[in-house]
């Protein structure tokens, strides 16, 4: 996955409207638009404001002079010049075209040389629910609503004996492709042979897949420690191996070890969709090991780029093959264990529809070889 960058503009050559909306019916693109999610980490967004993109629409994210964040539509209700453009004049952002001033709200507080009142319905511009916190700025992907329930939150961040490493990553794929990358075991032995299992005798496993009305879980039983340098990193001694992978809508994606009892680490990997076929990844690796943190840290970090990289560069591969053919054509297997769920999940939440009974019972044990 690429590093993302601090500021940007359009993330990809604009497809013609219909050819996007016809690949988007031929494809596992989902838009969960009453939903928050990551727009810039709080260490990006300084004095001058930034130019964000959350399922195609521009945004500019800015912070006050009292240290709040705002986000507004990337545009000037006056003569659509990009607000990104200007800069921030107290709790204000200014237009660089006339300097007329939008408050969080989105409401146009002043206008130069305007001797009447400024602030009239026509001048405002859309504004989005911001929160900012663990390091994050989060923002409700529709505009004008006050949204009842709040961001998700790093579990550990901040516990005693952790330490949370972060990461900033890009890719060119849907908000489910990236996801089920995420979250795939079997793809491991291969794409990061050496890295990440694939380097020796394989296991028998279980996996037991659940899912209620608002998440994914796999739980794998009977494993060890993977081979591969990262499985070493880890747990130097060996070991048997916890690990749960979890999906929680909208857009989060938790993948968790515990090997023997020297180490724990739990990545929650924060999705943002750009688009529909660009996503950005906010990952936040927190750590629990025998060696200190510090020690430890330039160890794993190189090992996770490169796993970082090479999901990237399939998924790359992924997304253009299905711009080549005009579509997905999937053949799905036992093994599949969190792709299908998630899609339903994320199916059934974009139009709005309510958990089933069964939901909360919905069980699969499935035998595996890693």
């Amino acid at each position: 996955m690429t590093t993302a960058t601090n500021n940007e503009s359009a993330t990809a050559a604009v497809m013609p409207s219909a050819a996007a909306a016809t690949l988007r019916k031929k494809s596992s693109v989902v838009r969960l638009t009453k939903a928050w999610y990551v727009v810039c980490t709080s260490a990006e967004l300084g004095h001058k404001p930034l130019a964000r993109t959350l399922y195609g629409q521009p945004l500019v994210v800015f912070r006050g002079q009292d240290g709040k964040a705002g986000v507004l539509l990337d545009r000037c209700a006056h003569r659509n010049v990009p607000l990104s453009d200007g800069r921030v004049a107290g709790c204000r952002l200014q237009c660089p075209y006339h300097g007329w001033q939008f408050d969080r709200a989105g409401d146009c507080k002043r206008i130069p040389g305007l001797l009447a009142a400024a602030e009239l319905p026509r001048r405002a511009v859309p504004s989005y629910a911001t929160r900012e916190q663990d390091g994050y700025v989060w923002v409700y992907a529709t505009a004008d609503v006050e949204p009842e329930g709040e961001p998700y939150r790093l579990p550990l961040l901040g516990k005693a004996g952790y330490l949370t490493v972060r990461h900033v990553v890009a890719a060119k794929a849907s908000l489910h492709a990236i996801i089920e990358n995420a979250l795939d075991v079997p793809h491991t032995a291969f794409l990061h042979k050496g890295l990440f299992r694939g380097t020796g005798k394989t296991n028998i496993i279980t996996a037991i897949v659940t899912r209620d009305d608002n998440s994914v879980t796999t739980e794998y039983r009977g494993e060890p420690r993977p081979a591969g340098l990262a499985g070493r990193l880890l747990s130097p001694s060996g070991g048997v191996v916890t690990h749960f992978d979890r999906f929680i809508l909208p857009s989060i994606a938790e993948v968790e070890y515990a090997i023997g009892e020297e180490n724990h680490i739990l990545v929650s990997a924060l999705c943002t969709p750009l688009d529909d076929f660009h996503t950005r990844l906010y990952a936040a690796v927190s750590l629990r090991t025998r060696v200190p943190g510090f020690l430890v840290k330039p160890l794993v970090e190189p090992v996770a780029l490169r796993i970082f990289g090479q999901d990237a560069a399939i998924l790359k591969k992924q997304t253009d093959t299905i711009f080549r053919f005009g579509g997905e054509r999937y053949a799905s297997t036992e093994l599949d264990l969190m792709g299908p769920q998630i899609l339903r999940l994320m199916r059934r939440a974009q139009k709005g529809q309510a958990a089933k009974d069964d939901d909360h019972n919905w069980r699969r044990e499935v035998k595996l070889e890693v």
